[in-house]
């Protein structure tokens, strides 16, 4: 699909785009509040959720996946890095919806972890960006501690001895001492990467930026995934940004699929929710490069994936 495409088919179809993208994450036929098949002992690698309100699609997701007492043990220090680079209010959805992640530091919290950091490096004024996101308010208020990601003295450099093309970097400390590592970014359109989903969030660990751009910015992305890999990713698709990203112009920029996808497997969630935009399979390079390093699955049909529509 060429970008002139892509972006013709985003201002010319609206609600009905959402609802053919969903359709092939969500089948017809699967009934309301459903998972998609019967319920395993196993967790799935995926949990695809729709219909809730943005809280309760994740209490969903987290439930399907074990509950946070799966990923987050007492006493533990627990970094969550949603994408809040931008100085946007929420409804513009170019950060992490601050619901999703002031309840993420909560449900933390009541699994008794000691300690709940969020961060990330901003591209606007960070402290401006935390304050009009929502989202410092939110961290706050449910217990958590917002921490600057603009302060190179925060970040230590780490090699990076599998990547292709970023083979070491300064990471901030709260990812390298962290217990637990919580990934939470926001679906959208990107100009250069061409999505921003849960691989692409991890550039905001990175101090040093200017290199994924001035290199091969698909391979970086994947590469940086090598470093740590998220304990959790939680990825808001409530109203994905369809054009215009990473900043984006107005909320006509924005559909509304009323989704979110959860899960331990970064790859395959990209990939799915690279269909969510209406990109083909393959089409974002950078979800490719990193399944073929084995970080995760990108082949949607080999992916454990609970299916859950809430009523």
């Amino acid at each position: 699909m060429q970008r002139r495409d892509f972006f013709k088919m985003g201002f010319a179809v609206g609600a009905a785009f959402s609802l053919k993208t969903l359709s092939g994450l969500f089948p017809a036929a699967e009934a309301a509040g459903e998972p998609d098949g019967a319920a395993s002992a196993v967790p799935p690698s995926v949990v695809a959720v729709r219909q809730g309100t943005r809280t309760a699609m994740l209490d969903a997701a987290l439930e399907a996946l074990g509950g946070v007492a799966a990923f987050v043990k007492p006493g533990q220090s627990v970094v969550i890095k949603p994408n809040c680079a931008w100085d946007k209010s929420p409804e513009f959805a170019a950060n992490t919806h601050p619901e999703l992640v002031g309840r993420m530091v909560r449900l933390c919290r009541e699994a008794g972890a000691g300690r709940v950091v969020v961060f990330d490096h901003t591209c606007d004024a960070w402290q401006r960006v935390y304050r009009n996101s929502g989202i410092q308010e939110a961290v706050e208020k449910n217990g958590g501690l917002m921490i600057s990601g603009s302060d190179e003295t925060l970040y230590r450099e780490r090699e990076n001895p599998h990547g292709k093309t970023l083979r070491k970097a300064k990471i901030h400390s709260a990812i390298l001492d962290s217990d637990v590592y919580i990934n939470m970014p926001v679906l959208k359109h990107h100009s250069g990467a061409r999505m921003t989903a849960c691989l692409k969030n991890a550039m905001g660990i990175v101090w040093d930026r200017s290199f994924f751009h001035s290199s091969d910015l698909h391979q970086c992305i994947a590469d940086c995934a090598l470093i740590r890999k998220p304990d959790l990713n939680i990825l808001d698709a409530y109203s994905p940004m369809l054009r215009n990203g990473p900043k984006g112009k107005d909320t006509n920029d924005l559909i509304g699929t009323r989704a979110l996808l959860a899960g331990t497997d970064i790859v395959a969630i990209d990939a799915a929710a690279s269909r969510l935009l209406g990109n083909k399979d393959g089409e974002v390079r950078h979800i490719a490069l990193a399944a073929a390093m084995g970080v995760g699955e990108d082949d949607l049909g080999k992916v454990s994936i609970r299916r859950i529509t809430l009523v």
